[in-house]
């Protein structure tokens, strides 16, 4: 892969504006992050997906989106089927773990599918954090247990369905935003759990940190650095990511314009921040031309073992037969979510 930008960036709208094509032209990122605000249709999302591959003429380049099921799925019905949350899986693992890691499976092969058919190649999921009782709203049903061993056995089955289509799993929001108690779109979140408390939320990643591609959480963890969020943090990068948890894959950061950020000291700083703690990779969503278009004409390009992160994401991306057609997969997935969960998903 020739050397690209170290960003993933959104846009704005269902199509490139002129501006937008000028900058992305001479940036040529990482890749690109796809939005509810960016779909109309099945064919103009495909469009969309298909211009903005165009940029980094023979390479690959990566195309995320936000499908994990439950109330966060960017593309919905009747474009595409509906998926069930994480919880629900969590709540069949207690009656039949083989069935729950069997479905989890399935409904990200048949997730894969439909990104693929889009030309999308990479989900942000699974959703590895811990539901604690005081785990804050945003992740809530999007987690699949407060267990750290059933979260990483269903975080490993849907990861594994994803790649068996040759798409790419995102872990996140790593290392665990399980005790934060607030939005960090919104706000900050200060964990004061000790070492001893966070090691369970750092399990789930420990069990996935094999896969290749993960997003941190934007939280201050007073136990491993009081001074700097998570994000921009090299000692929690290197002693918790790289060392305890043992990931080695490509590092980007939660969308870098959320407020847990403070917005005083501006995008470009954190970026460059984030970049120099140890992350691979700016992730920046909104599609704010006053945010976006700066950091395309700062941020680096990838470079050493970003690169090779990069590189080793990038050869997943094959174009194997798939192990399991759609109808059958779809036949399976719903008779085993349908023998515990009658209602759900309303759909399947």
């Amino acid at each position: 892969m020739t050397s690209r930008q170290a960003a993933i960036y959104g846009v704005s709208g269902p199509e490139l504006s002129s501006d937008e094509i000028d900058f992305i032209s001479e940036a040529k990122p990482l890749g690109f992050i796809i939005f509810s605000r960016n779909i109309k249709s099945l064919e103009q999302v495909s469009n969309l997906v298909s211009h903005l591959k165009s940029f980094a003429k023979d390479d690959e380049t990566l195309v995320l989106i936000d499908q994990e099921g439950g109330r966060v799925a960017r593309l919905r019905p009747p474009l595409v089927r509906e998926y069930p949350q994480a919880e629900i899986y969590g709540k069949i693992y207690e009656l039949n773990p083989v069935n729950a890691m069997r479905a989890a499976y399935l409904g990200a092969v048949l997730m894969a599918k439909d990104l693929l058919s889009l030309g999308i190649n990479v989900d942000c999921t699974p959703c590895l954090d811990l539901s604690l009782p005081q785990t804050s709203d945003v992740i809530g049903d999007r987690a699949f247990s407060k267990h750290p061993e059933v979260v990483g056995a269903l975080g490993q089955s849907v990861a594994q369905g994803f790649l068996d289509e040759c798409a790419l799993p995102v872990i996140k929001h790593i290392p665990g935003h399980g005790h934060g108690t607030v939005d960090s779109h919104e706000s900050l979140p200060i964990v004061e759990a000790s070492l001893d408390e966070l090691v369970n939320d750092f399990a789930p990643f420990r069990k996935c940190n094999y896969l290749p591609l993960a997003m941190t959480g934007h939280l201050v963890f007073n136990a491993i650095d009081a001074e700097n969020v998570s994000t921009q943090s090299a000692k929690l990068i290197k002693k918790v990511i790289r060392g305890h948890i043992g990931f080695d894959g490509l590092l980007m950061t939660d969308d870098i314009s959320m407020k847990a950020l403070s917005p005083d000291k501006g995008i470009t700083l954190h970026a460059e921040n984030a970049l120099r703690a140890g992350c691979d990779v700016i992730l920046h969503c909104n599609g704010d031309a006053s945010e976006m278009f700066p950091l395309m004409e700062t941020l680096p390009r990838l470079t050493g073992r970003a690169l090779e992160r990069a590189d080793k994401a990038m050869k997943l991306l094959s174009s194997k037969t798939s192990k399991i057609d759609a109808a059958t997969a779809e036949e399976e997935w719903k008779e085993l979510i349908s023998a515990h969960f009658p209602e759900s998903p309303k759909n399947v």
